[in-house]
């Protein structure tokens, strides 16, 4: 008779990090951290005038308050973009757009 092999014990973290990799999730959970990490990124100032709404194929929808602001940001957008990226993965934020 052969030796019982002891079923192999993992951690929750562990487990979920293979459900999400077997299921190809962890582009939209980097995405999703983009919406999460916005005021991170880019400061409370200006997160109180623009808020991440979504990201879509790496384009995220930013709410803004109002035309000036809006301006202020399309002007600093790359910079954001660069910001979020460091945070949360090279090459996730593509573009951003300004609601």
């Amino acid at each position: 008779m052969g030796a019982l092999r002891k079923p192999q014990s993992k951690t929750l973290g562990e487990a979920l990090d293979g459900l999400v990799r077997e299921l190809g999730l962890q582009g939209k959970l980097r995405e999703y951290d983009a919406v999460l990490r916005w005021e991170e990124a880019v400061g409370p100032h200006i997160a109180k005038v623009a808020t991440a709404n979504k990201i879509q194929h790496g384009v995220l929808t930013v709410q803004v308050s109002n035309s000036t602001w809006r301006y202020e940001l399309t002007m600093r957008k790359q910079e954001m973009i660069n910001k979020l990226n460091a945070l949360i993965g090279e090459g996730v934020v593509k573009d951003v757009r300004f609601v």
